[in-house]
């Protein structure tokens, strides 16, 4: 049997249970596929846990008891001292500072699974190098919750690229906390403020929602999707409307933001003034393929559309092509929660260890 030695960084919402699902999958799924994933490092910004073997269901205790500083050349000795083999690092951070590591891992035999989008976001120089590192080391690079979290949003893209089709125009709701925001506002009379207040509460949003309300989570994600389309898209050729009032933005600190949030009411109010009574307001992304252009923005729709009939956390995707002509491949589902996002990175996870195993998928 086959062992998969997973590194896992970041250890929040859905690095958590990240560790969970493994731990129930191992004993009921994967050792009848002929493999078994252990988790010997898990990491979190400042502090490592080391074991050799892996996690146990109280690995919560362990890393809060033994846990220790470290580099990133800590971790590397660590598995070759121990001879650790079939290498898998797991980026559930939403840092910059694992990313900057993703080459010197792969140069040292780590595939990487990453719900981080940021390696695929920054600068297309980098994007590129990112590739060549994966092909030259002959390793593997799973990120398909970067974008719809477990929706099968670029594997989708990926198979009608394959089967000859030209994907002429991607558009949607790509994200859930914003989705979930004003669906919530189109139900009701509830200030924008308190329908936030609600969603934090929820954990849909990030710590920072203005991370959200700026747009540029989004714009990521409408990036990403470009890359996926072969277009050397930076991200300042998208065009991105925020919803963040000026008074409010990066120059403000969070606590001040906290302090001040009833100023978004009046904001979204103007848009809320200028619909019509049979209309919605929906945050929405739109990538024109052959006109190579990009925009992220609020924009009102009928309440009986695709879109006005959104509910929850639902995004929805809608992906146009030459055979599909006028009628577009339409993916809906849930675009937030610690446990699709988890099980998607699981679905990368599974995969990177079958093809190590050299079994079929199960999915």
């Amino acid at each position: 049997m086959k062992t998969i030695n997973v590194i896992l960084f970041g250890i929040g919402n859905v690095g958590s249970a990240i560790i969970n699902q493994i731990l129930q999958a191992n004993d009921q799924v994967f050792n009848k596929q002929g493999f078994q994933i252990n988790v010997p490092i898990i990491v979190n910004s400042s502090l490592a846990f080391y074991n050799s073997n892996s996690l146990g269901h109280n690995w919560e205790t362990d890393f809060k008891n033994f846990s220790v500083p470290y580099k990133i050349e800590d971790i590397i000795k660590f598995v070759k001292h121990h001879e650790l083999e079939n290498l898998v690092a797991v980026d559930a951070t939403a840092s910059s500072n694992i990313v900057n590591s993703y080459l010197l891992l792969i140069e040292n035999g780590f595939h990487i699974v990453a719900a981080n989008k940021i390696a695929n976001s920054l600068s297309y120089d980098f994007y590129a190098q990112l590739r060549n590192h994966i092909k030259a080391y002959n390793r593997k690079f799973y990120y398909s919750t970067n974008v719809g979290a477990g929706l099968p949003v670029l594997s989708t893209l990926r198979s009608l690229k394959e089967s000859g089709d030209e994907v002429l125009k991607v558009r949607g709701v790509f994200s859930g906390s914003l989705s979930f925001l004003f669906n919530q506002l189109s139900e009701g009379e509830r200030p924008f403020s308190n329908i936030l207040k609600h969603a934090r509460n929820l954990g849909y949003t990030e710590p920072d929602p203005r991370i959200d309300l700026s747009g540029q989570d989004v714009a990521r994600k409408l990036l990403i999707i470009a890359r996926e389309l072969d277009l050397k898209f930076e991200l300042e050729h998208i065009e991105v409307q925020s919803l963040v009032p000026k008074q409010l933005n990066g120059q403000t600190s969070l606590e001040q933001f906290n302090a001040r949030v009833l100023e978004l009411d009046c904001t979204i109010e103007q848009f809320v003034n200028a619909k019509s009574t049979n209309e919605v307001l929906r945050y929405v992304a739109e990538l024109d393929v052959k006109e190579q252009q990009a925009k992220v923005k609020l924009i009102t729709v009928s309440k009986n559309s695709n879109y006005g009939l959104l509910q929850g956390t639902n995004n929805l995707f809608e992906i146009y092509s030459k055979q599909y002509g006028n009628e577009p491949v339409s993916i809906v589902g849930a675009g937030a929660g610690r446990e699709v996002t988890a099980t998607g990175v699981l679905k990368d996870l599974v995969a990177i260890a079958q093809s190590i195993a050299n079994v079929q998928s199960y999915f």
